[in-house]
């Protein structure tokens, strides 16, 4: 495929924007070469400024569970559009979201709009530490909350340290307040707790991460954090930035039978629009501004445009019955024709599934954390990324994201894609 329009806009973008991107992974850094640019999608498909036809495997990093420009979502924003974008003033359709998200969920009573997963997540974090008064927090290597200088931490060395930045501008007195846990390791967890006794407010996680490609929990795990938290008065926050209205009605809560106590909304509730949202009960919820203590505002929280996306958007999935079966279906679809593929080219590999998302990993043995997910051989995730973008496919640009299935793949796109993998596979 030839991207000469991409490699120009990409220059040009380059001279006003830092790095030509908006958010770091776009910038194909992960897998060298130049960034492909959008013109528009519809259903499974991008089309890029050079007007080649991709699969697409990212979308959106997830909101598009229904497809891109899903008609029922550009028409609920296109009549939205024609009454005013902004107010900063109250609207009933506010009221109308959040009352079906709470009947969708488990285990919430109130739930509040933001603008991006990464508030709704900072958002939760500060009511967590308002709610118990208590100044730290457990966060898990690999996990990603958005870039609030409390989530921008590395691991230190040893169960009781403290966190260190791993990003200039983030201080050390804020990283201090940060504990680092290895996913999937819950020993790692009780010795933290113990070595910060009554210190901890809250433990943040992505119940399946994706931001080291996909992780599932181990069994038992999430259960574990549960009853460690019940165990010492810290609030179980659960990540759902990815996961919310992905793998179930109810997300991960749903799907592993588990209640955090605070959970956090994106992507999806959005209709791809930028939106996010934290909820609770209502003892927890109501420690917010206006009828708590804890402050938490934003002028753009509720906009009247992604509202009407994330209502369009989250009505199709409520009354669709099939749709989470038909997501789960292709996605096992998908990964067993993969595995074929590879297994018969003889490439080594460890392919990760949870519902609709789905991840391959260039090595034998079994991905469970950021340590495990390093060891993929990323030499050969270049060239996979690359050979495929060739045969018309796209995947994120990057060994440590997971790919995410939408509804609107049809059996012949996952089968050209896993005869496309079956080409590449030769080369590596």
């Amino acid at each position: 495929m030839i991207y000469k329009r991409s490699s120009a806009l990409f220059a040009e973008a380059e001279r006003v924007i830092p790095g030509g991107v908006n958010s770091p992974v776009r910038a194909f850094k992960g897998v060298g070469g130049t960034p492909i640019f959008v013109k528009e999608a519809k259903g499974a498909y991008l089309y890029d400024e050079d007007g080649n036809r991709l699969i697409d495997y990212i979308n959106s990093w997830g909101p598009m569970v229904l497809g891109h420009a899903y008609q029922p979502v550009v028409d609920a924003v296109i009549e939205k559009a024609k009454k005013g974008t902004s107010f900063g003033m109250p609207t009933e359709i506010e009221t109308k979201i959040a009352e079906l998200a709470v009947s969708m969920v488990p285990n919430i009573d109130k739930i509040r709009f933001v603008n991006s997963g990464t508030e709704a997540c900072m958002s939760a974090v500060r009511l967590a530490r308002g709610y118990t008064n208590k100044d730290k927090i457990i966060k898990f290597a690999g996990c990603y909350h958005g870039h609030s200088d409390s989530f921008l931490i590395q691991a230190g060395s040893g169960a009781s340290t403290f966190g260190t930045p791993n990003s200039p501008g983030v201080t050390k007195g804020t990283a201090k307040d940060t504990l680092l846990a290895r996913y999937n390791d819950i020993e790692n967890v009780k010795q933290l707790i113990e070595a910060n006794p009554n210190e901890i407010a809250c433990i943040i996680i992505e119940p399946v991460a994706g931001n080291m490609g996909c992780v599932p929990p181990k069994e038992g795990f999430l259960q574990a954090l549960r009853e460690l938290c019940d165990a010492n008065n810290i609030l179980l926050v659960f990540d759902e930035v990815m996961t919310g209205f992905r793998l179930a009605k109810g997300g991960a809560q749903e799907l592993y039978n588990i209640e955090a106590d605070i959970v956090c909304f994106g992507k999806v509730i959005g209709g791809g629009l930028p939106v996010g949202a934290f909820a609770a009960r209502e003892e927890i919820m109501n420690y917010l501004a206006p009828v708590g203590p804890v402050y938490q505002a934003g002028t753009l929280s509720g906009n009247p445009l992604a509202m009407a996306a994330g209502l369009a958007m989250l009505t199709e999935l409520n009354n669709d019955a099939e749709v989470f079966n038909r997501l789960n279906e292709k996605t096992e679809y998908l990964h067993t024709g993969i595995a074929n593929v590879l297994n018969k080219n003889k490439v080594v590999h460890t392919i990760n599934r949870v519902g609709s998302m789905i991840s391959v990993h260039f090595d034998k043995d079994a991905v469970i954390d950021l340590e495990t997910a390093a060891n993929g051989n990323n030499d050969r995730f270049k060239k996979f990324f690359h050979g495929l973008l060739h045969e018309g496919i796209y995947i994120a640009p990057s060994a440590f994201e997971t790919w995410f299935i939408t509804d609107a793949l049809s059996y012949e796109d996952l089968d050209y894609t896993i005869n496309a993998i079956n080409n590449v596979a030769k080369t590596l």
